[in-house]
């Protein structure tokens, strides 16, 4: 009986071992294009106010000059149509002020 008994116990330890969730306390920085990612995906929003924003990508930044070209792709879902949208956001480098916004349609 006693052994019945410590294999149970086991058990229930083993089992109790496995179901601890591991929590990690890292912080994320927050990306330094975060700031113009906010703004490609509220320009889009308003170009297409129908369409469903369903991912979004990164596709990194051109330096020209005194100004920064910060470059996005946003996939979008309409009810009849799934299309792509790549933003390119050019502002001042040194005061952040936007001097245009670019919205090009793909297909893929």
């Amino acid at each position: 009986m006693r052994k019945f008994y410590l294999l149970g116990l086991l058990f229930v330890s083993l089992a109790m071992f496995i179901q601890i969730p591991v929590v990690a306390n890292a912080q994320q920085e927050t990306p330094a294009y975060a700031k113009w990612g906010q703004l490609a995906i509220k320009e889009v929003k308003e170009k297409y106010p129908t369409a469903k924003i369903v991912d979004y990508l990164h596709e990194g930044k051109e330096v020209q000059g005194a100004s920064t070209i910060e470059k996005f792709k946003l996939w979008l879902k309409q009810p009849d149509k799934e299309f792509g949208v790549h933003v390119r956001i050019s502002y001042q480098t040194t005061t952040q002020e936007v001097e245009k916004i670019e919205f090009q349609e793909s297909t893929s």
